[in-house]
């Protein structure tokens, strides 16, 4: 059963792992290529866009995929309206893992705004010392707040676009965990944090960590997220994908029976 996997996240790294090695199934993982150097996945890759939902529908067709699962990132709504629209237009079953934001818990000094944009002008005008956890792709917002002292944690450094003058990188790549996170707080201290409301537990240490230190996390909320039939993990993935197998297998011995 050929598979297509839309990734770049750690669920869709873990759902990988349990496709590796499968005979049943024949998965390619997709990558949008914003990464310069991922990790390798154990199951063949592919690394670029598409061209659109047209251009999804295309590839589905053409590599004669039978099933799709979106375990993109929560804030990649574009990809997501593609796939649900490519889906519609073949006929291709989709799946999606739709994981549950963070939600505010006791001790949480959360300001809740909609973008990047909004993030910078949260912080204010007096200087402070903030840590940035949003991505690459996020940081030029922050220009237009060049008063303050930033440290972005990234996998890659952006290139040839506009960043905050006082602007220092930790390159890293998750997960992190509690205890690491309270002692970089501690050492670089940060007034402030910055971070996407990105749910799951591969990068919660860092609000469990603010919350430990009581600092103030101005929390990007995500966007809304077209989705297929929602799926809670990668273990919900395989069980749905062993459910379209075996409805593929019954609908082939149903033909096969009327002599198709």
């Amino acid at each position: 059963m050929r598979l297509l996997i839309l990734g770049g996240t750690a669920d869709a790294s873990a759902l990988a792992k349990l496709l590796a090695g499968d005979a049943r199934f024949e998965p390619t993982l997709s990558l949008a290529g914003r990464t310069a150097s991922p990790a390798t996945p154990p199951i063949p890759y592919r690394i670029g866009g598409f061209g659109g939902a047209h251009g999804l529908a295309a590839y589905l067709r053409d590599e004669r995929i039978a099933a799709m699962i979106d375990a993109t990132h929560p804030f990649a709504a574009r990809i997501s309206a593609n796939a649900v629209k490519a889906a519609e237009a073949t006929g291709v079953p989709l799946a999606s893992l739709v994981r549950p934001a963070w939600a505010r818990r006791e001790g949480d000094r959360w300001i809740s705004v909609p973008s990047p944009e909004a993030a910078a002008a949260a912080l204010g005008d007096a200087r402070r010392n903030v840590f940035l956890t949003v991505g690459r792709l996020e940081l030029p917002a922050f220009a237009a707040a060049p008063q303050h002292r930033y440290v972005a944690r990234v996998i890659d450094r952006p290139e040839d676009v506009p960043l905050p003058p006082d602007l220092a990188f930790i390159e890293a790549r998750g997960p992190y965990d509690a205890e690491a996170e309270l002692r970089l707080m501690r050492e670089g201290g940060f007034d402030v944090i910055v971070s996407k409301n990105s749910g799951g537990a591969a990068t919660y240490g860092k609000i469990e960590a603010a919350r430990a230190l009581g600092l103030p996390v101005v929390i990007i909320e995500r966007p809304e997220k077209p989705a297929g039939q929602a799926l809670g993990s990668p273990a919900e993935a395989m069980a749905w994908l062993e459910t379209q197998l075996a409805a593929r297998g019954s609908h082939a011995g149903v033909r096969s029976e009327r002599g198709v």
